[in-house]
């Protein structure tokens, strides 16, 4: 018996329970699924013209900037005239997620790099899972297909966010994440992104950067 099954065993003995207690289980089960939810602030409610516009103006507020595109095959396009509108390197690096690298990039003078971020790359693109219109923030999932490092170590991190996949609050949102991938194979890590990366630790003054993305541009694809 491992020192963490004698702990269990203990506690057992002291309850008067048994291991194989199922009626015991059973109602802890019940208790975790008919769970009544919390409360949720009503800002993010409503069709999904107005969680789009509700997202992109609290992105906004925090420093993001935000475009509205048409559909998938405009991304390479938005993402090429965002770079050029910045005076950036037409250098993108990206992860192997289907959704970003079967569009057509060859249409476009950016040259695309594929796997984690070593920290030496200006540009990355990561594809959200989700966004929460309440805060207007990003949520992405870690993977081969998207790594985490692209979030954080390039100085412009540039995500790409279905207006469909926009939704009110957290709960929704990380709901929607757990729906998607099912119990016992959801992701490793989810990424909260709210804005560029910033610190006012000294003097209070605020910096964007600090521990990450300078910027953050947000692509909302409405189809």
């Amino acid at each position: 018996m491992s020192a963490r099954d004698e702990i269990f065993s203990n506690i057992r003995r002291s309850l008067g329970v048994r291991a194989d207690d199922s009626a015991r289980r059973a109602i802890v089960r019940n208790r975790i699924e008919a769970a009544s939810p919390g409360i949720r602030p009503q800002r993010g409610e409503g069709d999904i013209q107005q969680r789009g516009a509700m997202f992109a103006a609290q992105a906004q507020s925090v420093a993001a900037t935000v475009s509205f595109i048409e559909k998938m095959e405009d991304v390479p396009a938005e993402i090429a005239r965002f770079l050029r509108d910045h005076n950036l390197p037409t250098t993108l690096r990206m992860g192997e997620d289907a959704r970003i690298a079967n569009l057509p990039w060859s249409e476009t003078s950016l040259s695309i790099t594929k796997g984690p971020s070593a920290g030496d790359d200006l540009n990355a693109v990561s594809h959200a899972e989700a966004g929460v219109a309440e805060t207007g923030t990003l949520v992405i999932v870690s993977g081969a297909h998207n790594p985490s490092t692209l979030n954080f170590l390039p100085d412009n991190h540039i995500a790409i966010l279905r207006a469909a996949d926009i939704e009110a609050t957290y709960e929704d949102a990380l709901g929607k994440i757990r729906q998607r991938y099912g119990k016992g194979v959801m992701p490793r890590t989810v990424n909260l992104i709210t804005g560029p990366s910033r610190s006012a630790d000294i003097e209070q003054k605020l910096l964007l950067g600090a521990h990450g993305p300078r910027r953050l541009h947000i692509v909302i694809v409405k189809a």
